[in-house]
């Protein structure tokens, strides 16, 4: 549930972003409060994903500002000038989100425990003994305790999945960004990874969530966002947006995926 009285954690002002003559992100702003579960709903190519990735740095903005966490991120203000951070401050700020991808990303090489220990042991000095009693307790909250001498090629989709997420949560975000994060999984495997999703937004953990699954939004969320073309068409409650969409396009996309 989103803290009363708090100020956003995420803060995007009249953002935009451009690929070439490609305006993937047209103006856009959008508030997150801490606690909350932001699901962000639309077509391909409607900016979901690049929204997710500006606000973990793996892409630069193009006009307007961001704020993580009441930090602008990207550039530090002298006088009138915005003067871009070097890739160490970068580094810095992107700890305070962590971010799922499509595809897992797992190192092949590693383990699933060394897998989630490595972040925290290499980027936050954490000593080796303290990193592996967490991630022993990240791989017990995601049901994988038994998983973790396992390489990823030993395991599922859908697991290697909850692995990704205990790796992201193993270096101690203020905020998680799942983008589409059961896409790449069979049916049958989409459940296991939702229930941890479901487990996190229950326990307080602010959320960004990219995703075509409906039935998780209208659960889950506290506040969907429809896009389309780069911009925010409509925003509101589960309820409002999935059921009683006001905007054509919004109604159309909802009626596509639920065919």
């Amino acid at each position: 549930m989103p803290m009363q009285g708090a100020q956003p954690i995420i803060l995007a002002a009249s953002v935009s972003k451009l690929f070439g003559s490609l305006k993937a992100l047209d103006e856009v702003s959008l508030d997150v409060m801490p606690g909350a579960v932001q699901c962000i709903i639309g077509p391909s190519g409607s900016g979901k994903s690049t929204f997710l990735r500006c606000v973990n740095q793996l892409e630069t903005i193009d006009s307007g500002a961001m704020f993580v966490d009441g930090e602008l991120i990207g550039f530090r203000r002298k006088g009138d000038q915005l003067h871009r951070l070097s890739d160490a401050e970068i580094a810095r700020q992107r700890l305070a989100t962590g971010m799922v991808f499509q595809r897992f990303n797992l190192f092949h090489h590693l383990t699933a425990l060394q897998n989630i220990v490595e972040g925290p042991v290499t980027v936050l000095r954490q000593p080796r003994k303290e990193a592996t009693e967490r991630a022993m307790a990240l791989l017990e909250r995601v049901g994988l305790a038994s998983k973790r001498d396992a390489y990823p090629i030993e395991l599922s989709g859908g697991q290697q999945q909850r692995i990704a997420i205990a790796r992201a949560l193993a270096m101690n975000p203020r905020v998680m960004l799942f983008d589409e994060p059961t896409s790449a999984l069979d049916p049958e495997l989409v459940g296991e990874v939702l229930a941890v999703m479901r487990d996190l937004a229950a326990s307080g953990m602010t959320m960004i969530v990219v995703t075509h699954e409906l039935g998780f939004a209208r659960e889950v969320a506290g506040d969907v966002v429809f896009m389309d073309h780069g911009k925010i068409v409509e925003r509101g409650p589960p309820a409002e947006i999935l059921s009683r969409p006001s905007h054509p396009r919004t109604r159309d996309f909802i009626a596509a995926v639920l065919t």
